[in-house]
């Protein structure tokens, strides 16, 4: 039997369904606490890129109950530009982007440090852990730190909406990684986004978790359990029992766009198992009167273009990165949009 065909149907399912499902089982509910959030300018560059973009620095200082923490972000927009569409880009280091090549394209960029909202790790008395969990205790069912960097994500987006320099209706969330599962999850939670790009995600992010030979569930809940909520690692070693798999995941991201992208070489996300989820959510889109996921192939072609539809992807050759020619995939597929 193939694999798409062992797969949970999405068939008669709504929205809501599919992303209370995914909050329960796997990424856990965000609580639900009063966080106030304001946005300071602390510097700003009006030459940056030679002179074609302003750069300004900004702090989010965020307060609940339980604590205040800041978290810092970038806004590139170019000069003398009104109503750009733009990128929440959540990243691992600023100078790990071709800003110059997004700028020229007519695209703004708002980034944030990961780490800077909330650490890598198990604890949860820290940054924005600690404003959301009282002494950094949490239950089965609440969000580890993906949902946390997903709603900081949310959150750089209420701030471009608030910008002139920005066009509200096209404003897209990109990461790499578990960055990449972060923004698709950025995505199915925040329908105002106009995209949700998949870099590389992988295992919990855009691959299937059925039949990998890349990334397990049981290897990322060993090694990275405080991603996720505890409810999730009962599926260890144990996907077949699982009522959902990552197509569910990209399906909840309509009513917006979504793309997914994969290396050759990074067999560890598995591009095979990211591509054939493409092809399994084509069916709610298609169901709620999008265009789906086009294509004829029963595996991705490298360096093939899968622009038609409401579902992106492409295949790059070379490994687990986020690259230039990434960026101008992305770029180009939502110049068609």
């Amino acid at each position: 039997m193939k694999l798409l065909d062992k797969l949970p149907k999405l068939t008669g399912k709504e929205k809501d369904e599919i992303v209370d499902l995914l909050l329960h089982e796997e990424y856990g509910y965000f609580p639900n606490v009063d966080i106030s959030v304001d946005v300071t300018v602390e510097k700003k560059n009006e030459r940056f890129c030679a002179g074609k973009a302003v750069l300004e620095d900004l702090a989010f200082h965020c307060k609940s109950e339980l604590g205040e923490h800041t978290f810092k972000a970038s806004f590139i927009h170019p000069k003398g530009k009104k109503a750009s569409p733009a990128f929440v880009y959540i990243c691992f280091r600023y100078e790990h982007q071709p800003t110059e090549e997004i700028i020229d394209n007519g695209y703004a960029i708002l980034s944030f440090l990961y780490k800077d909202v909330s650490s890598d790790d198990g604890d949860f008395t820290n940054g924005l852990a600690k404003l959301i969990y009282k002494d950094g205790e949490r239950g089965d069912t609440d969000c580890g730190k993906l949902g946390i960097w997903a709603w900081a994500a949310s959150r750089l987006l209420d701030y471009a909406l608030t910008r002139d320099e920005i066009d509200h209706s096209r404003v897209s969330v990109v990461g790499h990684s578990r960055l990449g599962k972060t923004a698709l999850l950025a995505g199915m939670l925040d329908k105002r986004f106009f995209c949700a790009f998949s870099n590389n995600s992988g295992c919990s992010g855009a691959a299937l978790s059925r039949e990998t030979g890349g990334e397990t569930v049981e290897a990322i809940c060993r090694v990275f359990p405080f991603w996720f909520c505890k409810n999730y690692y009962k599926y260890a070693n144990n996907e077949e029992t699982m009522p959902f798999d990552q197509h569910f995941l990209l399906a909840a991201n309509h009513p917006h766009l979504v793309y997914v992208a994969s290396a050759l070489e990074d067999e560890w996300a598995y591009p095979k198992n990211e591509y054939l989820a493409c092809v399994a959510a084509s069916e709610f889109f298609t169901a709620h009167g999008g265009k789906g996921f086009i294509t004829d192939d029963e595996l991705p072609e490298l360096r093939k273009r899968y622009n038609d539809g409401d579902v992106g992807y492409h295949l790059r050759p070379g490994s687990h990165a986020l690259s230039r020619e990434d960026w101008q995939r992305y770029v180009e597929f939502l110049s068609n949009k």
